[in-house]
């Protein structure tokens, strides 16, 4: 089914088993003493069939660090970090690059009070600083920090070296005009300004003497207007083939470009031209003559599935596949897909939640569906606990129960999975819904197959109630993941037919229109596309918002407060506002609600004026409340049980928060904590 994918590949003198490669990830582990935690992750990635680990970018100095929590290749403090994921790469039969990396203008001084450089002085929106001009002397330094770490990463057993060179950090800085404004040597003409990045890979291979393969990240496009032209790009790579690097990988666009690239609103493959242009253009003849052995390219970013690798090798328009958040999702991708298990795999859904998102505030970083991804070394245990003799109930079938049952069942237990609904998902399968979320459902499906390879019973339409908690009673622990209910609000007309909870305006969109096929309603005359009024300017407001807009239903989103979106991640939330403006979504903070009428909601705007806002249906997105009955139950009848993700408590929740509760409940089980109060280990440290 993969015979592209799994086929054997080389990059210069280091023979692979497949053509799946692991993409560099900062992963805000590197500075944590030790480098238990960071061996762990790129150990379970190696076992997993990754054919070539790229590590995280490691600063080759103080001011390259993105963060405060990078790697240092150059400082001795490091040294005995980096070596322990070399070898815990190798004892698990892997490879591993390391990434050389310098910031560059994406530098800041708060990391460790050190100015920033970059060819010019030109200021940066994403690290919101201006920074310094390098002079020739910090140029020249700046080769030796590359050179001297290349040097080191083989001496550290490093199988390969990886400069990056795209994505807007320092190498790429000096080959933009944008950020290249010198006149001298180092800029000015297309050729200066691509004379550093090639002094930095000349220095790398000199300092390796040809020993490992270097792999040079080169951007495809930098989605910068008045940036890097298409014809420089490929001229570029031209180069980098006339310099010696043994393979060029895509990365595509700035931290500050206006275009999404790795969104979950972004085509899957959307990029893959970028390789496929440069793999044409390295394979081109040279003044007529046909040029020597090219350098495999390597195509990266919004390749989410193994499918899709296959598609794009099978089709030559590229020669490896570089994946990154997929193997935070399942770090046994390669694996399961060699053992004829692809149905196995957990896939990365481009929330950026727990990854992306956590990066940019220099958080650790995780998976939304795999919360162990990154604390592999703290959660070794629970691979080994006991489960089997004992059984468990779960109670709710959303993303915590179902990772609750998931960790429990692997373990060896006997688990019973109780929904009070038709199906699995709980709120996943309402997001699902949302256009670019439809992954989501592929996520519930995963676990439904996986619980039932695991021996999970799941009983659908079983509400735990007072009538029926005694059927908890023959089991050695409880986990209750009942969920949330939708907040009620107290406004005059909520009695009104028009007005609507957002789990039914997206399960029975109808209903929004006049015509409720579920009571045999009938549609108002002229009103199968009437304006939708969204009370609540969340998350879920937002989806609401997103969900009708992209109908072509006029919509108003309105909230209380000053922010529409507050608390969506920072690398979405900016395109899904610029996608509801592009629509025409009505978008209104400040708001203080009067009372729904029949015609729409009676308001008072931010300058004080009463105002009603006409529409067809009103859809009530005011936030979410736990479902405590069943935990107040057993709590006062003094069985013990653990109360997990909404049902616990709803400040903060997210389906990051659910999946992690999930699984730290089913090993405070398998411990033989009958009870607790859950869960603030496993959050996200911002040491």
């Amino acid at each position: 089914m993969f015979d592209h994918a799994l086929r054997r590949g080389r990059i210069g003198t280091l023979e692979l088993p497949s053509r799946i490669i692991m993409g560099s990830m900062h992963l805000g582990i590197e500075s944590e003493p030790g480098g238990e935690a960071l061996a762990a992750f790129y150990a379970e990635r190696a076992r997993g069939g990754a054919a070539l680990i790229v590590t995280g970018g490691s600063a080759v100095s103080r001011e390259g660090a993105g963060g405060r929590h990078y790697s240092f290749i150059n400082e001795p403090q490091d040294e005995s970090k980096l070596l322990r994921t070399v070898r815990a790469v190798h004892d698990a039969g892997g490879r591993i690059a390391l990434q050389l990396f310098h910031a560059g203008r994406y530098g800041s001084p708060e990391y460790f009070g050190i100015e920033p450089v970059a060819p010019s002085a030109v200021p940066s929106r994403f690290s919101r600083c201006t920074p310094r001009a390098m002079t020739p002397e910090d140029i020249a330094r700046t080769i030796e920090d590359f050179a001297r770490g290349a040097h080191r990463a083989r001496e550290l057993g490093f199988d390969a070296l990886e400069i990056m060179g795209s994505e807007g950090y320092l190498l790429n800085q000096f080959l933009s005009p944008l950020t290249n404004r010198r006149d001298d040597e180092w800029g000015g003409d297309f050729e200066r300004r691509g004379r550093f990045p090639l002094a930095v890979l000349d220095a790398v291979r000199a300092a390796t003497d040809g020993a490992c393969p270097v792999i040079y990240r080169m951007s495809g496009t930098d989605l910068m207007p008045g940036s890097t032209t298409e014809e420089e790009t490929l001229a570029f790579a031209r180069m980098l083939v006339t310099h010696g690097a043994d393979a060029i990988e895509l990365g595509v666009g700035w931290h500050e470009s206006s275009v999404p690239t790795v969104q979950l609103t972004v085509a899957p493959g959307a990029w893959v031209g970028c390789a496929e242009q440069i793999k044409r253009a390295v394979r081109a003849p040279v003044h007529g003559a046909p040029a020597a052995q090219p350098p495999p390219v390597i195509a990266s970013t919004r390749i989410g599935t193994l499918e899709l690798a296959e598609h794009v090798l099978a089709d030559g328009r590229a020669d490896f596949i570089s994946l990154a958040r997929p193997f935070l999702a399942d770090a046994a991708i390669v694996a399961k897909a060699r053992a004829g298990q692809a149905e196995r795999i957990n896939l990365c859904i481009a929330c950026n939640q727990a990854c992306i998102d956590r990066s940019l505030r220099d958080l650790t970083v995780s998976c939304m569906v795999n919360p162990r991804a990154g604390r592999e070394w703290e959660w070794r245990e629970a691979s080994s606990a006991a489960g089997g003799g004992r059984s468990f109930a779960v109670v709710g079938g959303g993303p915590a129960g179902l990772e609750a049952a998931r960790t429990l069942a692997e373990a060896g237990a006997r688990v019973v999975l109780y929904e009070a609904q038709r199906e699995l998902g709980g709120q996943f399968r309402l997001a699902s819904r949302i256009p670019g979320k439809e992954d989501f459902a592929r996520t519930i499906a995963y676990f439904e197959r996986e619980l039932r390879r695991l021996g999970v019973e799941i009983r659908l339409q079983r509400r735990i109630d007072a009538g029926s908690v005694a059927d908890l009673d023959p089991y050695g622990g409880v986990i209750v993941a009942s969920g949330v209910v939708p907040r009620k609000i107290a406004l005059p007309g909520m009695e009104l037919p028009i007005v609507h909870e957002y789990p039914d305006a997206l399960l029975r969109p109808d209903a929004t229109s006049g015509l409720d096929r579920s009571a045999g309603g009938e549609a108002r005359s002229g009103t199968s596309g009437g304006r939708i009024a969204i009370i609540g300017a969340g998350g879920i407001g937002v989806d609401v918002a997103h969900f009708y807009s992209r109908q072509g239903r006029p919509v108003t989103l309105m909230c209380r407060g000053n922010v529409i979106g507050e608390h969506i991640g920072r690398s979405t939330r900016w395109v899904i506002l610029r996608e509801l403006r592009e629509r025409g979504v009505e978008m209104l903070t400040g708001v203080a609600y009067g009372h729904i009428a029949a015609e729409g909601v009676w308001i008072r705007d931010r300058e004080g004026a009463e105002r009603l806002i006409e529409a067809q249906a009103v859809v009530i997105a005011a936030g979410q409340d736990s479902e405590a009955a069943l935990s107040a139950l057993l709590q006062r009848s003094g069985r013990p049980c653990h109360v997990i993700g909404g049902a616990r408590a709803t400040d903060g929740l997210d389906a990051v928060r659910a999946f992690r509760e999930g699984a730290l409940a089913a090993r405070a089980l398998l411990r033989g904590d009958s009870s607790s109060e859950p869960l603030p280990a496993g959050a996200p440290r911002d040491r």
